[in-house]
């Protein structure tokens, strides 16, 4: 018996070196667990951010194209614009002329011819006050002694008037006394 006592009493580690290993395994494997859990959602929130980038590179996208269409019509409203002010330019240049043009016939006197037979139903050109109406053989001098004033007042009060080309019915101003 002793025999059999003795080899009942030894102990084997073997069964105790398996439950250690087990349990071993079954905290790794939990820890695994929890490790490839708490990657699983960080990939998800890589994903959500992913599509959040991707979604803004849209918007940015469109954003983009707004901007240039936008670009594209201020440059085309700025050349408009420019071509407006050139037409300006140009009519008020023109009116600009035209107004020249009546201020030197409203200051040059203004010839009025007379035809001599009479038949053509017209009268004789009438002088207003201060006006007098050249005759044949007419100077400067000798409307200036007719209407007792100088040459000198007579020539500044008509200087549009050429004193060496008078014409017969030509209204030339008389300066005041």
């Amino acid at each position: 018996m002793d025999t059999i006592s003795r080899e009942s009493n030894e102990t084997s580690y073997l069964p105790i070196a398996a439950l250690i290993v087990g349990v071993l395994a079954g905290i790794f494997a939990a820890v695994a667990f929890f490790k490839v859990n708490a990657v699983a959602k960080n990939l998800e929130g890589q994903a959500a951010l992913s599509a959040r980038v991707q979604e803004l590179e849209g918007q940015v996208r469109t954003a983009v194209a707004t901007s240039e269409k936008a670009t594209e019509r201020i440059t085309k409203v700025a050349s408009d614009t420019n071509s407006a002010f050139g037409q300006v330019g140009e009519a008020i240049g023109a009116i600009r002329g035209d107004m020249a043009k009546v201020q030197d016939a409203l200051t040059k006197p203004t010839a009025v011819t007379s035809s001599g037979g009479g038949s053509s139903g017209k009268s004789a050109p009438v002088a207003a006050a201060g006006e007098y109406i050249v005759k044949g053989g007419d100077t400067g001098s000798k409307i200036a002694r007719a209407a007792g004033v100088s040459l000198s007042d007579l020539l500044a009060v008509n200087p549009g008037v050429n004193w060496n080309r008078l014409s017969v019915g030509q209204v030339v101003k008389l300066p005041t006394k």
